[in-house]
């Protein structure tokens, strides 16, 4: 038994790391070298409200709106209603009353097999083209993949991601706004505000299982130990971004499914970019799109990905890249 134990006292480590040192090497080789920019010929062009086709801008282009707000949105049909109404509700309150202030809503359509465009699409005829817009991606990418292409066709100094959900109530977007501010000065006009529902943690573990409870934990602990310090909830859908901050961010970004938010974090903090953690409110939404063991395991093969990609040189952080 002596013997047996020493054994395995030394085969214990040598497998821990033949393990490492085989996923590194899988990491490595089925690295994507370059973020996959593409964009299919449909995608370069939004409906405007009478129908016709018109190119869309580029986030290299200087802004012509101040704010921005991207919802990505994947068979949305039945949940885009009521964050568009809220969203639009107080962005027009907020323009009447500050006639200077201007804003666009662009609604990404993530390869949907419902009708999320169509209902998006009357939102533009109600407000015109120039506040509201509808991308269509051909092909389903994943959120992250949605909320870079509308990133990229933005007009706005600042540019916010929204989830379709409404899950967190929109003029919270003033909190945001404050938490940026408070970042200043900005280094190379660069700053994120990250909404967090850190401060609901106890409320909410209350109402979920010991599994889900413990899935969290786990996930919240690779997050830390592998690619992002300093940010409780990272997976918050509700950011605000600098012009800067964002074409720098996502122009370097891979994940193109649910733990893009950490690989932008991690990015963003590689850069120094300051990044404030402010206080939402938030109201669980039915309808998610997460399967939680599933969608748990592969954020963290995600995430493992992530920091060894990084580590052995698959993917390189450079400077800002204009999109092909």
């Amino acid at each position: 038994i002596v013997v047996l134990l020493l054994q395995l006292a030394v085969l214990g480590p040598a497998l821990a790391a033949a393990t490492l040192v085989l996923i590194s090497i899988v990491a490595f080789i089925t690295a994507t070298k370059m973020p996959p920019h593409h964009q299919n010929e449909e995608e370069k062009f939004f409906l405007n409200a009478k129908g016709q086709k018109e190119i869309l801008p580029s986030i290299w282009d200087s802004p012509t709106k101040q704010l921005s707000v991207v919802v990505p949105s994947y068979n949305e049909e039945k949940r885009l209603p009521m964050m568009m109404d809220e969203a639009l509700n107080y962005l027009e309150k907020r323009q009447k009353h500050d006639p200077a202030f201007t804003y666009e809503v662009i609604v990404v359509d993530d390869g949907s097999v419902d009708q999320t465009s169509k209902v998006a699409l009357e939102y533009c005829q109600k407000y015109g083209s120039d506040k509201v817009r509808v991308i269509t991606l051909v092909k389903n990418r994943g959120k992250g993949g949605a909320v870079r292409m509308g990133v990229f066709s933005s007009r706005g100094e600042k540019i916010l991601m929204a989830d379709a959900d409404g899950a967190t109530k929109f003029p919270d977007v003033e909190k945001l706004e404050k938490g940026l501010a408070d970042l200043q000065p900005w280094p190379d006009q660069m700053a994120i505000a990250c909404g967090s529902r850190a401060h609901l943690e106890k409320e909410s573990i209350a109402q979920r299982s010991y599994f889900r409870t413990l899935l969290m934990y786990g996930f919240h602990f690779l997050v830390w130990f592998l690619c992002v310090k300093g940010v409780r909830d990272t997976q918050c859908g509700f950011k605000l971004l600098t012009r800067e901050a964002a074409s720098r961010t996502f122009s370097s970004l891979h994940i193109e499914r649910w733990a893009f938010d950490v690989e932008l974090l991690y990015i963003a903090q590689f850069f120094k970019i300051p990044i404030a953690e402010v206080a939402v409110n938030w109201t669980e939404i039915e309808g998610s799109k997460l399967v939680p063991f599933w969608s748990w395991l592969q954020m963290g093969r995600d995430l493992l990905f992530i920091r060894l990609r990084y580590l052995t040189g698959a993917w390189r952080l450079e400077q800002t890249r204009k999109m092909n």
